[in-house]
């Protein structure tokens, strides 16, 4: 397949974030930014994400792709199949830029516009191919959430609509697609309206910017989080539902409550104030360890919900879904060439919430990445979910891991498997766990074949027999691997 180009324009903190996403989901990336300061800027966003992001995928991610920046507007987006444009928000010079991309591009590219506030029927006016254009809004940071507005006018074909939203989901985002446009799209709006009455606290002096925050991160926040705004209160009208709470709460609208009509004036005071109030609040901390403070919260709130398959963790899941479609963990043993060699049974990148205080990964996770390996080995040789739930099993013995070097989060790393005895109802399994050439751990499992109605040890199926006895007769002849049979006794 030809290798996917990407072109972000304006190299800020929401291009940066793109370029970041696209980059680490395997497209090749080229940058136009005339900000001399735009590489240094773009790479220390993609170290944050080259640490996040891979972690939130339990299936390996593409190889990275090529990242390069580029002085001369027409050769960034030449070719390109995706042109993200991210300039500050000007009208005009939205429009000047749309024009000079639209000289050099192909016709057939998508030219996505981050912008906040504008509406594509403003973006497409006086355009060569209005159907070109249309707004793809994202959510900083853009490397790690998944929600992309996707808003379009009549001027976009359908056809290209559906391109833009497939190209979208195999980055792993969610595109909302806004059919109706309105300043501000959606999800802003919802935004504006929760800062300018949090404008009006600070200005009256009823609550701190930390106050504000806490309210939202300490309670509601975290509803929204996973159930967001509607759900969240049919929940609260109880088994009546949606209806009970409109009824208990919607009287309580008509009271003076909220000031969203109106925005404080900006005056130097307030601007002091909040700028004050804020600087106390996390001052002691720089932007970029800002950054990975919230990439990791957010990491672990996501992955939480993966567990679940709820909200943005459903998402994820469906990404993992097609990473893994056509990944060499794919099919079963008689898709192995060589079933005597190390089977690859577990590739990944290392989750922020598998370190520990060191920094790197916890030892805990070792086994949790070996027993991951294990139950693949089991679904290569047909102990799948179907087999088991018709009452066999394999269940563990023996588990002896060598820690052997360290590994951070972000890192990919491969596990390879050997079955050094798999006869009858025994099973003995050597796992090696590699980041790239380095060696970071060995894992040796001794398994027993279970009859789950009376939890005794019995055969295995036919199919399973086979299935080992083809790859034993594969390595016979074979030395133990290095560090194996020290604790759990070799195969004689």
């Amino acid at each position: 397949m030809k290798q996917r180009v990407a072109a972000i324009v304006g190299g800020g903190v929401i291009g940066g974030g793109w370029a970041a996403r696209f980059l680490l989901n395997g497209w090749d990336v080229r940058v136009f930014d005339p900000d001399p300061q735009a590489q240094r800027k773009i790479g220390e966003v993609l170290d944050n994400a080259r640490r996040s992001l891979p972690g939130l995928s339990d299936a390996p991610l593409p190889p990275e792709g090529r990242l390069s920046f580029h002085d001369d507007l027409a050769e960034a987006v030449r070719d390109a199949i995706w042109i993200q444009e991210s300039v500050p928000e000007r009208l005009d010079l939205k429009l000047k830029v749309y024009k000079e991309i639209q000289g050099a591009c192909d016709v057939s590219a998508i030219l996505g516009s981050s912008t906040s506030g504008f509406k594509p029927s403003e973006l497409q006016q006086g355009s060569a191919r209005p159907g070109q254009i249309v707004v793809t809004h994202p959510f900083n940071p853009v490397y790690l959430l998944p929600l992309i507005e996707l808003v379009t006018t009549g001027a976009n074909q359908a056809g290209l609509i559906d391109r833009a939203q497939d190209l979208l989901r195999g980055l792993g985002l969610f595109p909302l697609h806004v059919k109706k446009e309105i300043d501000a799209h959606i999800a802003d709006r919802f935004l504006e309206a929760v800062w300018r009455e949090a404008l009006w606290l600070i200005r009256d002096g009823i609550a701190t910017t930390e106050e504000v925050d806490e309210a939202i991160r300490m309670g509601f926040g975290i509803r929204w989080a996973q159930m967001g705004l509607f759900e969240t209160y049919r929940v609260a009208g109880g088994e009546a539902g949606m209806r009970h709470f409109m009824a208990q709460f919607g009287p309580a609208l008509k009271w003076p409550w909220t000031k969203l009509m109106d925005v404080p004036e900006f005056t130097e005071d307030l601007v002091d104030r909040i700028a004050e109030q804020s600087d106390a609040q996390s001052g002691k901390h720089s932007i970029r360890a800002l950054e990975r403070i919230r990439d990791g919260n957010l990491v672990g709130m996501m992955r939480a919900l993966k567990a679940r398959d709820w909200g943005a963790g459903a998402v994820l899941n469906g990404q993992d879904r097609r990473l893994k479609a056509g990944t060499p963990l794919a099919g079963d043993i008689d898709a192995l060439e060589d079933p005597g060699r190390p089977i690859l049974t577990l590739a990944r990148a290392v989750p922020l919430d598998w370190t520990d205080y060191n920094g790197h990964m916890n030892e805990a996770k070792y086994l949790e990445a070996f027993a991951a390996a294990t139950d693949r080995f089991m679904e290569l040789i047909g102990c799948d979910a179907e087999y088991i739930a018709g009452g066999g099993s394999y269940f563990t013995a023996e588990t002896h891991i060598r820690h052997l070097d360290e590994v951070n989060a972000g890192a990919r790393i491969e596990v390879r498997t050997q079955m050094l005895l798999g006869s009858g109802k025994k099973l003995h399994l050597f796992h090696e766990m590699h980041a790239g050439d380095r060696l970071l751990a060995t894992g040796e499992h001794f398994l027993l074949h279970v009859d789950l109605e009376t939890r005794k040890p019995c055969p295995p199926s036919d199919r399973i027999e086979a299935a080992m006895a083809r790859i034993a007769q594969a390595r016979a002849g074979l030395p133990l691997p290095e560090g194996a049979g020290a604790s759990i006794r070799g195969p004689s």
